[in-house]
Parts: structure tokens; C-alpha cells; sequence
């Protein structure tokens, strides 16, 4: 197969909260990602006060860029150090609530409320829970999800987008025999078979 032995390969909760942990986030582009801003126009469409989605966010610099131009930015991580490194580093006062949703689930929120970022597993959201979006950057979700849950991960993607929405997404490509993952190596066909 061209994923290589990648296929089985399962990164657990445990191990990215552990990468959190240790600031092993080489991930993290504490510059924004270049094709962000190269690509922005398409994401935007020219529309303003539009909703975004993160999937598996970090502490990406793109959501106060997007909050900033006066878009609403919701974005999902599992590590709650990353969502308050996001706050912190870019000093927005927030508060934080309970998901009742979700077990043990948090939202912490901008006291501007134009960022909300949920600490959970991704797939603990749903449309009832965060609504739907105008676009998502899916800058390093996709290629961080375990193999065996890209079909479970993209169908929650396309059930979280409105019928107009831009998705932009960033993958990597390489030998997978290479290299281990994460960031894992997904061929442009299986995209194009997962996404429709």
C-alpha cells in the first residue's frame, strides 16, 4: 500500500498531551503557516463576520488573525495547556465553562467572545454542540489523526460545514516508509475519496 506501514500506526491522547508537556510542538508556526496567508482570499471568499473552524488547533496564531478581522473563530484541542498558552501568549482575557455535553469538557472563551476554543477529543463535538461553519483550516488535523480514523474524522468535518464553505487543507508528502508519522502521509487520492 502506498501509506506504508502506516496505516496501524495509533499516537494516543496521552502522547500529544505528553509532546504539550514536554514542548515538543515542532507543529506549532509561531509565525502563522505561509500558505494561510497565501490561500486567505479563498478560505474568506471576500465575505466578512464569518465562522471558522480548527480542528486539533494548538495554539495556532491564525485564530486571532481571523478574530481580528472581525471573523468568529471555534476551535477543538485536547490539550488544555495549549488552549491557555493561546490566551496567555497573545494576552486575551478569557473565561472558562463546562461543556454539559461533554464529560469533562471545557470551553474556554475570549471575553471578546469571538474565539472559543473547546477542550475535548474531537470526536466527542458535534453540529448540536458548536454549529456549523463557513470554513475550516485544517492545517495540521488531517495529518495528525490516527489512519484508522480519517473516515470517522472527515465525516464529522463535512457534518460541522455549511453548504458553501472553503476548506483549506495542508498536507505533507513523503515516504511513508520513511517515516513514521505523525504528521501522516495522505495521498491526494484518498483525499479525494474521503472528502467526495
Amino acid at each position: 500500500s502506498d501509506v506504508g506501514s502506516q496505516k496501524d500506526r495509533v499516537v494516543t491522547e496521552e502522547e500529544w498531551l505528553q509532546k504539550w508537556e514536554m514542548g515538543n510542538i515542532g507543529f506549532h508556526k509561531e509565525q502563522g503557516h505561509p500558505l494561510f496567508q497565501k490561500y486567505l482570499d479563498v478560505l474568506l471568499n471576500g465575505k466578512s463576520g464569518l465562522r471558522i473552524f480548527f480542528p486539533l488547533c494548538g495554539k495556532a496564531v491564525e485564530m486571532k488573525w481571523l478574530a481580528d478581522m472581525g471573523h468568529s473563530v471555534v476551535g477543538v484541542e485536547v490539550s488544555e495547556q495549549a488552549v491557555k498558552e493561546f490566551f496567555s501568549e497573545h494576552s486575551l482575557p478569557y473565561c472558562e465553562e463546562p461543556v454539559p455535553e461533554i464529560s469533562g469538557a471545557k470551553m474556554f472563551q475570549s471575553t471578546s467572545g469571538n474565539i472559543s476554543l473547546y477542550c475535548c477529543s474531537i470526536y466527542d463535538l458535534s453540529s448540536s454542540i458548536v454549529g456549523k461553519f463557513d470554513g475550516v483550516w485544517d492545517r495540521g488535523a488531517l495529518v495528525a489523526v490516527n489512519p484508522c480514523d480519517r473516515q470517522r474524522y472527515v465525516s464529522l468535518m463535512i457534518n460541522l460545514m455549511e453548504k458553501n464553505s472553503s476548506y483549506l487543507l495542508v498536507t505533507v508528502s513523503y515516504d511513508p516508509n520513511k517515516h513514521k508519522g505523525p504528521p501522516f502521509y495522505v495521498p491526494e487520492s484518498e483525499i479525494k475519496s474521503l472528502f467526495g
